[in-house]
């Protein structure tokens, strides 16, 4: 068994609240505190001599962080998260103590601490702004005093990680399950007790093709492509995998959706039941089956070519799948909306007031890959999975940070529980926006290894982040356990259902590396 804490405890008591720091002071007012503040996003040679400085002008060092809720200096800073931030620097042999300031600026604990000095970098000595200057006049005000340390190393650890990212998954991972008390174990454990559940799975079928082909040349006198066929692959997308992926865990799935009267209604029916999925949907003859067709030329999509009928599909369709979502006795729905036809903002209450237990968990994702959809539409939800540009759409924002931006769609959807997809960044899950602060959200980087083909990740997080939330309640497994069945997703090439088989190893490649 790993237990996390034990990699935490030893350090981990540096880290104080300011009522203790507060308490400290009165019980030591013969000792000389330095104070210094800043980010630390990642710690470089510039911060060391910064901190080794400081430590030679008093007997405490303290230092003080700013907390994720107040950093702007990029859409996705800071890289490394407050928690782990402040343990990297309570590792510090010259570091007495370690404080998250959940306040914007240090004024307020600076006023309460009194510290006899406060360090700054030698750039604000000439550069004095308007914070520089208020952090001086509450040092005069008690005789405290500010000092500027030198400055013969300098870097930045924006150039440092807008240069080169550092790999953190682990170390996140970690600082995560420790915060919550919770191990691997845990995890393996959450994974095995999903089972003899029966999820509702409603929204949009796709069959995903990809036409492979070699490069043989251009045409000479016009802009031509010139390909060689060489095989053609289907695969059951769109809601069609979130079913897929719930019956790959070994639960049973009702999946209501619409199909054309064509063969590739044959190819769906055919591999639905192959799959062990309870198809509940309709036919529809008057549109087609979805059908997105990607041309590929070693592992480059040249071209998708899409057949499909956008318009909303009938209301006597729409009452005879509200009327069978109805009747169903499951532990959860899925609203699966790629824009096809069965959802928007009518149809989406008309559904779920269809949904005749209260009880049921309520999950939705509503893509904008290349279609209309609005992830605002889905009010009172338990879950929603917008990804970052789902999320920038519905709020009309193109420059906020990620914090700042599941921050108000969570808000504004009144969500329970939000997961922002953020592609090979990871994600981004907001647990709890009652205070707004830091604890309301926290990052996961993916633990893909070798990513052949990322299309579909976020269904697999979908599926399997519903399931988890059933059966664990737990916010924070949930989330792990759908990041992980997305990174087994990114390494497999098309839509392949994930297993909890595939999960389970993932763990284990996680406990080697760590």
């Amino acid at each position: 068994m790993i237990k996390t804490h034990n990699l935490f405890n030893k350090h981990q008591k540096k880290i104080v609240t300011k009522k203790s720091l507060i308490n400290f002071r009165k019980k030591n007012k013969d000792k000389k505190i330095i104070m210094c503040h800043g980010v630390f996003d990642i710690v470089h040679p510039g911060h060391v001599r910064h901190l080794l400085y400081a430590k030679q002008k008093a007997d405490i060092l303290i230092v003080s962080l700013t907390s994720d809720v107040h950093i702007n200096k990029g859409i996705y800073r800071p890289h490394v998260p407050e928690s782990l931030r402040a343990l990297n620097l309570s590792a510090f042999e010259v570091v007495d103590f370690v404080i998250i300031d959940k306040d914007p600026e240090p004024y307020e604990l600076i006023k309460k601490i009194k510290p006899n000095f406060f360090a700054k970098g030698f750039e604000y000595i000439e550069s004095r702004n308007k914070k520089t200057e208020k952090e001086i006049e509450i040092l005069n005000s008690y005789g405290g005093e500010i000092i500027f340390t030198p400055g013969d190393y300098i870097n930045s650890s924006s150039k440092l990680i807008n240069n080169s990212e550092p790999d953190l998954r682990y170390e996140k991972l970690l600082t995560i399950l420790n915060k919550y008390n919770l191990t691997l174990d845990n995890l393996e454990e959450a994974i095995r007790s999903i089972k003899k559940l029966k999820i509702d799975v409603l929204g949009d079928t796709i069959v995903d093709s990809y036409t492979y082909c070699k490069m043989i040349g251009g045409q000479t006198k016009t802009p031509t492509i010139s390909l060689l066929y060489e095989k053609k692959i289907d695969y059951v997308g769109g809601a069609g995998i979130v079913a897929k992926h719930i019956a790959a865990s070994g639960n049973k799935v009702n999946f209501l959706t619409v199909l054309g009267d064509d063969e590739l209604k044959k190819f769906v029916l055919k591999d639905l039941k192959r799959s062990k999925v309870n198809f509940n949907g309709c036919i529809d003859k008057i549109r087609p089956t979805v059908n997105k067709n990607a041309f590929v030329s070693e592992e480059y999509r040249l071209l998708k070519v899409s057949k499909l009928d956008n318009s909303q599909i009938n209301f006597k369709i729409i009452k005879a799948l509200s009327k069978k979502l109805a009747s169903s006795n499951s532990n959860g729905v899925i609203f699966s909306d790629f824009r096809h036809g069965i959802f928007n903002k009518s149809t989406i209450e008309f559904f779920k007031k269809n949904i005749k237990s209260k009880k049921k968990f309520l999950a939705a994702d509503s893509q904008v890959a290349s279609w209309w959809g609005n992830i605002l539409e889905y009010k009172n939800f338990d879950l929603i999975t917008p990804n970052e540009k789902e999320a920038r759409f519905a709020l009309m924002d193109q420059v906020s940070g990620i914090r700042s931006l599941a921050s108000r769609i969570y808000d504004k959807s009144k969500c329970k529980f939000l997961i922002m997809k953020l592609g090979k960044r990871g994600l981004l899950a907001c647990i709890n926006n009652k205070h707004h602060n830091s604890d309301s959200y926290f990052t996961l980087d993916s633990f893909a290894t070798q990513v052949i083909d990322p299309v579909g990740a976020g269904d697999a997080l979908l599926a399997y982040s519903t399931m988890s939330m059933i059966v664990t309640n737990c916010k924070v497994t949930s989330t792990i356990i759908g990041i992980l069945a997305a990174s087994c997703e990114c390494e497999k090439n098309g839509n392949i259902p994930i297993t909890k088989e595939d999960i389970l190893n993932k763990i284990k490649d996680i406990k080697k590396n760590i």
